[in-house]
């Protein structure tokens, strides 16, 4: 077994997984096939030791300015900060930067300076590369015989995949994401009916066919905590609910109708996570709609997981 931290620095939260990974006796750093195409996966364990979530908000801003803002850097750079002891704990260190950090003109020297200053391997992925991992991550222990769509609801982009028994048939990363349009179009508190429908009509999925769903990251997570009335948070739980798509709607006609103050304690819903779960919620049920599908699974085995099992992958 490896022991292996892995970051994710996302636009919306910096994340830490530290897992025990079954996998190579040598560790041997952060590995990708050599394009994205079908492959199969084998199951291997992952015994989660810690796992983390900070709301640092990366990604505010960058969509308007294209640059990382220095108040969101530090933001981070705190979260980081406090995540140091664990990240030293072990054998395999590596650091994964999504869509702010791609998308910004300044991403670049952000990520050097992220590797530098915490002793990671720091990648800044690309959409393909997110896509991928997070599918990796969200099947590690499935043996779907039919094609399963993942979804993964970020701040700045939604990656959707596509796959059967562990080989990924189709794969996008779109640019639509939580903080995103957020920004875009909920300008009102709480957001207008009109705010709303241009924010559904903003979102544009691309389709493959598939059967069933899994949603993986913040926002499908706090949905099903939402519907289960969850405090405090209770991962046990979240893991495997199903989602309908009519309690998807009425999760998001609740939120949207609430001012910001009283969406912060709403059960289940962490309070740094308010500002954004609207748009969380419309994109996920745009996803559902345009793959004709009634119903989501949610899990936490996501892009960490992905990560922590490519960390300890021979090339």
């Amino acid at each position: 077994m490896t022991r292996v931290a892995v970051v994710d620095i996302g636009t919306n939260s910096t994340r830490l997984l530290v897992a025990e990974v079954e996998g190579d006796d040598s560790p041997c750093g952060l590995t990708f096939p050599r394009a994205i195409a079908p492959r199969a996966v084998l199951p291997r364990a992952v015994r989660e030791l810690d796992r983390r979530t900070a709301v640092t908000r990366l990604g505010e801003g960058v969509d308007r300015s294209g640059r990382l803002g220095e108040a969101a850097q530090e933001r981070v750079l705190e979260a980081l900060d406090s995540y140091r002891d664990a990240i030293a704990s072990a054998d395999v260190r590596t650091g994964v930067l999504t869509s702010a950090v791609r998308d910004a003109a300044n991403g670049s020297e952000f990520a050097t300076r992220v590797a530098r200053e915490y002793g990671l391997s720091a990648r800044t992925l690309t959409g393909d590369e997110e896509a991928q991992l997070t599918y990796r991550g969200a099947t590690a222990l499935r043996d779907d015989h039919e094609p399963l769509l993942v979804i993964d609801v970020g701040g700045g982009s939604t990656e959707l995949v596509v796959g059967t028994r562990g080989v990924v048939s189709f794969h996008v990363s779109t640019q639509n994401g939580v903080v995103r349009h957020t920004e875009r179009h909920l300008h009102h508190d709480p957001p207008t009916a009109q705010e709303l429908e241009e924010l559904a009509a903003d979102v544009r999925i691309p389709t493959a066919p598939a059967k069933a769903a899994v949603a993986v990251a913040g926002t499908a997570t706090s949905c099903a905590a939402i519907d289960l009335v969850l405090e405090p948070y209770d991962s046990g739980r979240v893991e495997g609910y199903v989602l309908s798509l009519e309690r998807l709607c009425a999760i998001r006609d609740r939120l949207a109708a609430l001012p910001l103050e009283e969406l912060k304690r709403v059960p289940g819903l962490h309070p740094d996570r308010a500002s954004v779960m609207v748009a969380g919620v419309v994109i996920l049920i745009r996803v559902l709609e345009a793959y004709d599908l009634d119903r989501v699974e949610v899990s936490e085995r996501d892009i960490l997981w992905g990560v922590a099992l490519a960390s300890t992958t021979s090339a």
